[in-house]
């Protein structure tokens, strides 16, 4: 019994942590913070970036952690799993070679805003719409290459299991309004996009936008 309650409130931490995350990243919230403070909305991305390293830290650390075990893999099998997770490590490195690492973490929005060149209408980054190396195959790499990261382990406990379960939620759902925003900004190209290319799973379905 104790187990299940620890895990209703693990699911509710971090669905709350995934919604507030989402309204953070959200236009209206950014629109409005620049109505407020101008260009200082330059800071935003990197106070955006440590508040959510900030939180998702203090959940990890004080949240319920449910102990009872789902499995754990002898040798060599413990030892195997490494192989997908170095594999996946390779692929995130991969995707951030044809995204700007210092506009994703804030610092490129701040630079600009010193050198005075920051433009009265953009919001917290500036993005850029590229279909190259891993975006041709998935529409959001850094997402799939995540999920591989995280379900290959050679031990599971039932928190880990809950909050990876929770995690995959939160990128399928997350990548619903990340895309919305991402029409409104590029409009047809992303729709022509989206009937190409798979949305998180280099697979290709029927629907593709699935």
């Amino acid at each position: 019994m104790k187990d299940f309650v620890d895990v209703l409130i693990l699911i509710i931490l971090l669905s709350l942590f995934g919604y507030f995350h989402s309204v953070l990243a959200s236009i209206k919230v950014k629109e409005f913070i620049r109505q407020q403070f101008g260009k200082a909305i330059a800071f935003y991305r990197l106070f955006y970036n440590l508040i959510s390293l900030i939180t998702l830290y203090l959940m990890w650390e004080y949240a319920p952690h449910p102990s009872a075990r789902i499995y754990r893999l002898s040798s060599p099998f413990d030892y195997l799993v490494l192989i997908p997770q170095f594999l996946s490590l390779a692929g995130i490195i991969w995707c951030f070679r044809y995204i700007s690492s210092k506009e994703f973490l804030g610092l490129s929005q701040i630079e600009r805003f010193l050198n005075k060149e920051y433009s009265d209408n953009e919001l917290d980054e500036k993005l850029t719409f590229r279909i190259e190396g891993p975006y041709k195959y998935s529409r959001h790499p850094i997402y799939f290459f995540s999920i591989i990261f995280l379900v290959f382990r050679a031990e599971m406990d039932l928190f880990y299991l809950t909050v990876v379960i929770c995690f995959i939620v939160y990128f399928y759902i997350g990548s619903v309004y990340e895309e919305k925003k991402l029409i409104k900004i590029f409009g047809k190209a992303y729709e022509d996009y989206q009937k190409e290319v798979p949305r998180i799973f280099p697979i290709k379905f029927v629907n593709n936008k699935s």
